[in-house]
């Protein structure tokens, strides 16, 4: 499971995909039309600037906005930032990859057969979705019906 973190995350890329590019969007509206708590909005969205997936403005005109084209930030991309390594198991991770305590040989692992088609699947649908892709569904539509 992702975590709330993560999914607060996806749901404010979405909010700042659906206004103007170059529009910043303030962080009071985008944790309003979220529900995201304010301050736990504020970290998440520092974590998403340090790794330059947006950017923020001061002032009158100030607020945050995407960095790159939301049709370009997958959900991928944003899950490992947030939650770290996707894979189900450590010998399976592209970015974080240890063998496995208890592994007697990574070939013959019945388990790892298993869980690497899984991995290969979900990163598939993780990569291949974008913030632009989700943005554009309807208010209240679930991913599901995007990824069906």
């Amino acid at each position: 499971m992702i975590t709330q973190k993560a999914r607060y995350a996806l749901r404010a890329l979405a909010a700042l995909a659906q206004v103007d590019p170059g529009e910043p969007m303030m962080i009071s509206d985008i944790a309003e039309q979220q529900t995201i708590p304010k301050k736990f909005l504020e970290q998440i969205l520092l974590e998403l600037k340090h790794q330059g997936i947006v950017a923020s403005r001061r002032g009158k005109q100030g607020g945050y906005l995407l960095l790159k084209p939301a049709d370009e930030i997958t959900y991928g991309e944003i899950l490992r930032i947030i939650d770290g390594p996707i894979a189900p198991l450590p010998c399976l991770s592209i970015t974080a990859y240890r063998k496995c305590d208890d592994c007697d040989g990574e070939q013959t692992c019945e388990i790892r057969h298993v869980f690497a088609k899984v991995a290969d699947a979900t990163r598939k649908v993780l990569f291949s979705t974008t913030i632009a892709d989700t943005a554009a569904l309807p208010a209240g539509a679930e991913i599901t019906r995007l990824l069906a």
